[in-house]
């Protein structure tokens, strides 16, 4: 979030200069309106293409285990349990929203004070607009659709004014000032949505002026707009007589005409736009992950394939991550290949990995909701069940590409990784491809039934249940078995298994 924000004022900042510096003192106002809305609103998308658009390196989920991990112990927590909720805001957020609060109801009482005029107001309709007659005032400023008018100025010059503030009205200027008003209060902590809204104001002086200096004598125009009126301090309206105006106003209605060819300075924003989107893609190339933690480290590993970890990637990884448990207090570890991404982060509780020699290791593997955990389960089955440990299966990956070969029949049992015809799970009849609807279907099963133990609540039980199951000849689930930190969450694990239907 502080990224963006400072990114959106960066480019507002530049795009502002390039305004004030080639734009503000040529005639073409219809342009210069465009430019401040267009560059405003492109300041605040520009960010996000980075994130949605470019970012296209940067993984959104973290997929798949490695083999040797599987001799974690209890190092991955599935399951939460359920404390009591209380609502926690940071200060920073506070004193974004606080603010934002501020200037919304400074809104509301902005728009209290028009309709405190209206309402005290003489108010008489047209085809084209509203007046209201202020009693003993001088305002002169215009509201959407309504023209506001102190009797003051019914008394002067003042269908010069109706007609200025007609053109307002008929450019729907209003518009824009509600706006950059209503970015005010998203944004009130930028200083530059006020430079915009006041820049976008001065142009609508200068476009009305230049509207009614066409049909008025252009010297008694000037004369008029020469008297100092009251006015009226509210940002969203255009308003008549704004003396800090005045000097500029009658500057640009004696102003010669910019010549057209000028209107090529605009293509300046092309090379513009092109640099900021080179930037940010440069940006998320350097950096790869994004962190705004104080303090906290961050190491990236990349590897080949992180399903078949080479034992030198393993005692990289298991020495980087000695390092940082002992070191460092806040850090996180990604092991990285083309397609996926492992995150290793501090462990908080009991839980811990083995590494060379059984050494623990105070850390665990964070886990995203999209995994398929059905994969990494049934791969630590197979290795269990052919005592396969995962030096060994390294081995075999290394010395014998025949490996899955070796996947054949153990008795008169069959892998499901290997099985050519697969049981199919109850409603997975005519699909495509039945192991993955079996995968699906097993954890939608586990989901549906999964009950925390109120034993295991209380007693802060939590971690990985590994479970092993055969499926029978006739489609029943036998020869259950579990291993977890607890009998309490491995009988759960075994309820749960019990509960599936009947395969074919």
């Amino acid at each position: 979030m502080l990224q963006y924000i400072l990114e959106c004022i960066a480019f507002q900042l530049v795009f502002l200069i390039i305004y004030d510096v080639f734009l503000k003192r040529e005639t073409f106002f219809q342009w210069n309106r465009l430019y401040l809305i267009t560059t405003y609103i492109i300041s605040m998308i520009l960010p996000w293409i980075k994130i949605e658009a470019m970012k296209t390196t940067v993984p959104q989920s973290f997929q798949a285990y490695s083999e040797f991990l599987w001799n974690m112990n209890d190092a991955v927590v599935l399951t939460e349990t359920i404390e009591e909720t209380t609502f926690n805001i940071s200060w920073e957020y506070a004193l974004l929203f606080g603010g934002m609060l501020l200037a919304a109801l400074f809104f509301g009482y902005k728009l209290y004070q028009i309709y405190t005029l209206r309402q005290k107001g003489d108010v008489h309709y047209f085809k084209e607009f509203t007046q209201v007659v202020i009693a003993n005032s001088s305002l002169a400023f215009s509201f959407f659709k309504s023209i506001f008018l102190g009797d003051k100025i019914l008394d002067k010059e003042h269908k010069s004014i109706l007609e200025h503030e007609l053109v307002h009205i008929r450019q729907r200027h209003t518009y824009d000032l509600m706006f950059f008003e209503l970015m005010r209060i998203v944004g009130w902590f930028n200083p530059l949505v006020y430079v915009y809204q006041s820049r976008v104001s001065e142009l609508h002086e200068f476009i009305a002026d230049a509207q009614v200096a066409k049909t008025n004598k252009k010297e008694q125009y000037q004369q008029l707009l020469s008297e100092v009126f009251q006015t009226q301090h509210i940002s969203f309206i255009n308003q008549f007589f704004k003396s800090s105006l005045i000097k500029k106003r009658i500057v640009m209605l004696q102003k010669t005409k910019s010549n057209k060819k000028w209107k090529f300075k605009y293509l300046i924003l092309v090379p513009l736009i092109f640099g900021m989107l080179a930037y940010t893609s440069t940006e998320i190339e350097q950096k790869k992950i994004e962190f705004v933690e104080v303090g906290q480290t961050t190491e990236v590993i990349e590897v080949d394939d992180i399903e078949n970890l080479s034992k030198q990637e393993e005692n990289k990884i298991f020495k980087l991550l000695k390092s940082l448990s002992e070191n460092s207090t806040i850090w996180e570890l990604y092991v990285k290949d083309a397609h996926s991404t492992m995150k290793f982060i501090p462990s908080t509780d009991e839980s811990y990995i083995s590494g060379p020699n059984n050494e623990r290791i105070n850390a665990k593997l964070a886990i995203d909701s999209k995994l398929k955990s059905s994969e990494l389960f049934e791969l630590k089955a197979t290795l269990e069940r052919m005592k396969i440990s995962p030096e060994e299966f390294h081995h075999y990956l290394n010395e014998n590409q025949e490996f899955e070969k070796s996947f054949t029949l153990i008795g008169e049992t069959v892998p499901f990784a290997t099985v050519e015809k697969a049981p199919i799970f109850p409603g997975c009849e005519g699909e495509k491809d039945i192991k993955e609807c079996f995968k699906e279907m097993i954890l939608r099963h586990i989901s549906k039934n999964f009950r925390y133990p109120i034993e295991a609540q209380n007693q802060g039980l939590q971690g990985m249940v590994s479970a092993i199951f055969m499926i029978a000849d006739d489609g029943a689930i036998t020869n259950i078995k579990t291993r977890g930190p607890d009998k309490v969450l491995e009988g759960e694990v075994e309820r749960i298994l019990n509960r599936l239907p009947t395969m074919t």
